[in-house]
């Protein structure tokens, strides 16, 4: 038998000049190029994933602290995958084997049956969809309660933006308009929510990023017509990348990567969709209740920017 390469099956769809490529360990994406230009810092089909690098996040986002949390009446403890922080982060998924559901030339849709296990004793179907179209790179994300009582969901994605032209973030531009930020402990553990009014953390305008140090959550999003809202990352030449949401994500967290390792810190800058907050188990924050057979839809996308010439 050839050797399984570490993230397992590679799924590449394209449409034009544009393809992206996901992978069976944990669904997740880990390259697309369009315009002739590689949008994500992601990694290749040799090596293994870090940093969270294009992972689905489910059933949770982000960390709870301790793992521990109540649901019904009922207390539940979760291993703890940060165990230098005391965290459960980033939910069960990420390091699981997805099926392939469907695969066309633009299409693939990769699923997951999460079934009882201590901390979360629920059982969920997770599929999500990769679709290229004629704009970008669309992402939908479906959980399904396929179990006998309610459960607590909330779900996120992590891709890392990449800084344009192979260079670090420091000369790029971010804007995300968002009137709301939550500031988080040491740990990744959020405090109270404080307005980006006079705050460093404040994007509603295109913010040099130079050496602004970004590990933050912000919510309260400006959203377009079509309840779209976006974060754009545009390089020295303009060119760049936008990643938008719908409404069922209440929140963004971007990551400007200062804590990695050091070949890859700052050469992307992690925008991730979130249908909830760090910690929202523990604290109830646009936590979604499943009731038996319900479903929660959410979507997100990415867009090329070509450079203004």
């Amino acid at each position: 038998m050839p050797a399984t390469l570490p993230t397992g099956r590679q799924f590449t769809i394209s449409r034009g000049d544009a393809r992206a490529t996901v992978v069976e360990l944990g669904g997740g994406i880990r390259s697309y190029v369009a315009d002739g230009r590689e949008l994500l810092d992601g990694f290749g089909e040799d090596e293994t994933v870090s940093s969270s690098r294009g992972q689905v996040l489910a059933p949770w986002p982000n960390r709870i602290d301790g793992g521990a949390y109540e649901w019904d009446g009922a207390d539940h403890q979760l291993p703890l995958s940060e165990p230098a922080k005391g965290n459960a982060a980033h939910g069960l998924l990420r390091f699981t084997r997805w099926e392939c559901a469907a695969h066309t030339d633009d299409e693939v849709t990769l699923s997951q049956l999460l079934l009882p296990q201590p901390g979360y004793p629920f059982s969920l179907a997770v599929e999500v969809r990769y679709r290229l179209t004629s704009r970008g790179l669309d992402v939908t994300t479906t959980a399904r309660n396929v179990g006998s009582r309610a459960l607590p969901y909330a779900s996120g994605q992590h891709p890392y933006l990449a800084a344009p032209n192979g260079g670090l973030l420091d000369a790029c531009t971010v804007q995300l308009r968002a009137d709301t930020f939550l500031p988080a402990d040491e740990r990744g553990i959020p405090t109270q929510a404080e307005s980006v009014d006079g705050s460093q953390f404040d994007l509603r305008e295109p913010r040099a990023i130079g050496d602004l140090q970004l590990d933050t959550a912000y919510t309260d999003l400006e959203r377009d017509a079509e309840g779209r809202a976006a974060a754009t990352l545009l390089g020295p030449d303009a060119s760049g990348t936008q990643l938008w949401v719908d409404e069922s994500y209440s929140w963004l967290q971007l990551f400007t990567g200062d804590t990695l390792a050091p070949e890859r810190r700052r050469r992307g800058l992690a925008a991730e969709p979130m249908t909830a907050p760090a910690n929202a188990f523990r604290s109830g924050t646009d936590v979604t209740r499943l009731e038996p057979g319900q479903a929660h839809t959410a979507c997100w996308g990415l867009l090329p920017i070509r450079q203004v010439r």
